[in-house]
Order: structure tokens, then C-alpha cells, then sequence
């Protein structure tokens, strides 16, 4: 993929909330998953608390399934990873704690796709990423 700015990568809580957004201008016209998001999605029915939980992760997971083919974490993006897990250490930020999203930042680095993200500070201090906000529905 080229950098084409009619594609970004949408990281997981936006995707989530995808439906709620009011400003569509925010997001990509070709909407991308990493499949670190599908992973991500795949816990939150395991993991839910009640049925009402459940079935509502288990929704955002099966919409996800239907309507992307999500970028894969492979070789190129795991070499990119260690430079995000690197330039995060570097800014004061344990990796550690990030790993899902220095994976999803990998897999737009690699991918070249900016980052698309109601939660634009998941993604600070990794060099390189470029990052469009996108306004958050509750706030």
C-alpha cells in the first residue's frame, strides 16, 4: 500500500465507536483494520461481565469480520514494531503497557496508512506515526 491519504488505519477503540462519530470528515475514505484490532476484538466477548456485554462485543467483533480484511502483523510490521517499542521507551512511555497499540502503529508504519484514533495520546511519543485525531463521541 502507498501512503495514499484516502486510507487510514482506524485503531480500536474507533472502530468501536465508528457509529457514533458526528464528524465523518475525520475519518478515512478507505477505512483500514489491523488484524492486532480484530485480536483485540476477539477478547472483549471472553472477557464481558454480563450477557448484555457480551453480546454487544460479540456484535462489534462479527461487524469487524464482515466488513474488513485487516492488515496482517506480519514480518515488515514486526520489524516495525521494535522501532515503535524503541521510540516509545525513548519518550519515557513503557512499551509494555502499549503493546497493542505500538502493534497497531507498526502496522501503519509499515503499511504507510496515517493513524485514525478518538484516543490521539495511546499513540504519542512514537517517532514517525502520523496521527489524525478524531473527535470522540462522549466528550
Amino acid at each position: 500500500m502507498s501512503g495514499s491519504s484516502t486510507h487510514g488505519l482506524l485503531d480500536t477503540s474507533t472502530l468501536v465507536l465508528l457509529g457514533r462519530i458526528a464528524d465523518p470528515s475525520t475519518l478515512p475514505e478507505v477505512p483500514l483494520i489491523s488484524a492486532v484490532t480484530l485480536a483485540e476484538l476477539t477478547i472483549g466477548p471472553l472477557v464481558a461481565t454480563d450477557d448484555a456485554q457480551r453480546v454487544a462485543r460479540q456484535a462489534h467483533l462479527q461487524q469487524a469480520e464482515a466488513d474488513f480484511e485487516p492488515l496482517a502483523f506480519d514480518a515488515g510490521v514486526a520489524r516495525r514494531f521494535g522501532h515503535v517499542a524503541a521510540s516509545l521507551g525513548r519518550s519515557g512511555r513503557k512499551p509494555v503497557a502499549r503493546t497493542f497499540d505500538a502493534m497497531i502503529a507498526a502496522t501503519a508504519l509499515a503499511h504507510d496508512p496515517p493513524v485514525h484514533t478518538c484516543n490521539p495520546s495511546d499513540f504519542a511519543g512514537i517517532d514517525d506515526l502520523t496521527v489524525v485525531a478524531v473527535p470522540h463521541p462522549g466528550a
